[in-house]
Order: structure tokens, then C-alpha cells, then sequence
């Protein structure tokens, strides 16, 4: 079985990509062929990479990013070229680059979509490609989503409930840096920590993060890592509301200090609040290391069932800054309540979530076509 994991771009910048290439990765390590044909996002990352034995990374050069999709005409004569090597090609969606190089490339096996997510924010963008994205739906064999909420809820999967399958994202469990968490818990002394990690963007839903901290008295602080357009507004926001204290910005982390933050931190916090984030892999990342998790029920998206409701965390409605800020007390208020659901948190993650299970698991599908 050979099998080519098409879409996005490299390096990683976000899930889809990470989920490609753990795919590619650990399919290859369980012995079967696979490769990855992405666009190239640096300069530098252009060509071809062995990754192992059995798997190898095909970067095409692209000219121009427009609205989040790389446009690689390369990409298109590549897959042309290797089509007739694959088996199957499993295709990532959203990518409108990826669909047009599976479209133009007359291969013949079968198809797996996998549905990341529906385009929500490029509306204009979604008016030229929805007719590339009905054949696409249409031309695959088997459509694979994140979670049940998104296959169930999607729009443009309505008719097509036959052929879906959920395969939940997973992800190696966190490597802990023990050292660094332990001089961010002495920096902290006596805090109550909450982290969130992600880009400043609005669908992040970080300025009712800020505005929770209102609702907090002086024994917390809420740390938000990663950058993005909305720092100096969401700075802005916590030294008018008189916050500087309990709210700190950090910008962008290395991957030595997530994990530390994620060791040091009492719980995690995603204060999403639209449809665009469907999954929330930085969830399951804090449960693997045995922290509970408040976040948003977010009408169609899939965040609120990666973390089970008083199983693993909390879920709020999105958009209430008081509502994140009474889940965060009720967690870490009793040292009981809490300790149970640092427990189930992790065991959640153990149960559902591993890089390990994923793998398995797409074999499977894979198998089954």
C-alpha cells in the first residue's frame, strides 16, 4: 500500500500541516510508503527531503500566498508527474491548491478528503472554488473528519454521511521541560496559572480571555502565548482594564518554553469562539500533561468534544468572559474537583488522542477502502 499525503505547506505552521506530516511520518514507521507533496512556504525548503526509508517530502516552490493558500502551479505538474506511484492520495481540505493538482492530475486510485475544516472566512474565495470542492467531495471514497460534531454539522457533507469516518487527531504526549516549569512556578509563587497558546487572530477569542481576569481575584494570572496582529490591541486592552498584573502576554514561545509553560501551568484555556477552529490540538497537548481544560461550545465546531464536559474540563459559552472566569474557579478552588479532573484529563487523552492510536486507526481506513 503507498499512499501520498497531499495539501498545505511546509514547515509546519498549524494543524493540518503537523497532522500531514505525523501521518506521513508514522504510517512510514509502521512499514508502509508514504510521502507528503506540500508547497513550500521558505525558499530554503524547496526540493525533495528523505524523511526515512519508506517516506520522503516534496516541496514545491510557490509564488505568492493568497488568502492562506499557497499558489504553486508546480505542485500541479509534480502530482501529474508521480501520480501513478499512490495507491491512494489522501488530500487535506481546506487547500485549493492540493484539489486542483488531484483534479488536473487524471489519477485513478482511490481518494481519502480529509475535512479539516469548511472555509468560513473567505467567502469570495469559496464562491470561485465550490465548484472544484463539490468534485472533490464527490471524487472521494471516503471522507475522514476530526471529530463527529464536524462530519455531523458541515454544510457540504450533508449528503454525503455514507462515506465519513472520524479519525481524531493525536498527538505524541508532551515532553514536559521539568526544570524550566519548575523556575516558572517559583516566578509564580502562589498564582493560580492559566495558559492559552495560540495566534493573536480574532477567531482566538483572547480579548474575553483578557476580560475574564476581571472576575479573578489576585491569586491568578493568565498567561497567553504566541503572536499575532492583535498584540498591541490586546495590550492595550489589559493595560486600560488596569491588568498588568494578572494578565501577560509572551509572544512567541520556543518549543522549550510551551512545554514548560504547559508543565508550570494549573490548567488551559481556549477561549475560541468561531467554527474556525474545529479541533483545537493544543488541547489534547495539555491533557497529555495531566491539565484540565475550560473551553468554548462553539455552535459546529468540534472544540467542545475533544474536551468532555466535566470529564476533562469545563465548557463555556463563547464570548463570556464572567462564564471562562467561574469555570476557572470551580476547577481550581478544591483541590479534589481539581485533582479529578487532572486525572480523567489525562486518561482522556491516553484513551483517545495519541499519535500511536491515529495511526492505527487510518490504517484502518485505509484497509477498508
Amino acid at each position: 500500500m503507498k499512499v501520498l499525503q497531499l495539501g498545505k505547506f511546509y514547515p509546519i505552521k498549524g494543524g493540518v500541516e503537523k497532522v500531514m506530516y505525523d501521518l506521513t511520518t508514522g504510517l512510514s514507521q509502521m512499514g508502509y510508503r508514504c510521502d507528503m507533496l506540500c508547497a513550500a512556504c521558505d525558499k530554503d525548503e524547496i526540493g525533495e527531503k528523505q524523511l526515512n526509508e519508506r517516506s520522503k517530502l516534496m516541496c514545491e516552490r510557490s509564488f505568492a500566498k493568497i488568502k492562506a493558500t499557497m499558489m504553486s502551479p508546480s505542485m500541479i505538474f509534480r502530482m501529474w508527474k508521480i501520480k501513478d506511484e499512490y495507491d491512494i492520495v489522501h488530500v487535506h481540505h481546506p487547500d485549493p491548491m492540493a484539489c486542483l493538482a488531484l483534479r488536473l492530475s487524471g489519477f485513478k486510485g482511490k481518494v481519502a478528503l480529509h475535512w479539516h475544516s469548511d472555509i468560513i472566512k473567505q467567502k469570495k474565495l469559496l464562491k470561485l472554488y465550490k465548484p472544484l470542492q463539490s468534485w472533490l467531495i464527490n471524487r472521494s471514497d471516503i471522507i475522514i473528519g476530526t471529530t463527529p460534531v464536524y462530519l455531523e454539522s458541515s454544510p457540504w457533507l450533508k449528503g454525503v454521511q455514507d462515506k465519513t469516518v472520524c479519525l481524531p487527531i493525536g498527538v505524541p504526549p508532551l515532553d514536559v521541560d521539568v526544570k524550566g516549569a519548575a523556575d516558572l512556578r517559583e516566578q509564580y509563587k502562589g498564582k493560580k496559572i492559566i495558559f492559552s497558546l495560540g495566534r493573536l487572530v480574532p477567531y482566538k477569542g483572547y480579548k474575553y480571555l483578557v476580560d475574564s481576569a476581571r472576575y479573578l481575584d489576585d491569586s491568578y494570572v493568565v498567561i497567553i502565548g504566541g503572536g499575532g496582529p492583535l498584540m498591541e490591541s490586546l495590550q492595550e486592552q489589559i493595560e486600560k482594564s488596569g491588568l498588568q498584573d494578572k494578565v501577560k502576554l509572551l509572544g512567541r514561545l520556543s518549543d522549550r518554553e510551551v512545554s514548560a509553560y504547559f508543565g508550570a501551568c494549573d490548567l488551559f484555556c481556549m477561549s475560541s469562539v468561531y467554527a474556525t477552529e474545529a479541533f483545537g490540538i493544543v488541547q489534547i497537548e495539555a491533557m497529555s500533561a495531566g491539565k484540565p481544560v475550560v473551553a468554548t461550545k462553539i455552535p459546529g465546531s468540534g472544540v467542545s468534544w475533544v474536551n468532555a464536559h466535566k470529564e476533562s474540563g469545563i465548557n463555556v459559552e463563547p464570548k463570556d468572559s464572567e462564564a471562562l472566569a467561574g469555570a476557572f474557579r470551580r476547577i481550581l478552588e478544591c483541590e479534589n474537583t481539581y485533582n479529578t479532573y487532572s486525572e480523567q484529563a489525562s486518561q482522556r487523552y491516553w484513551n483517545m488522542f495519541t499519535k500511536t492510536k491515529m495511526i492505527e486507526n487510518c490504517i484502518e481506513i485505509y484497509k477498508n477502502l
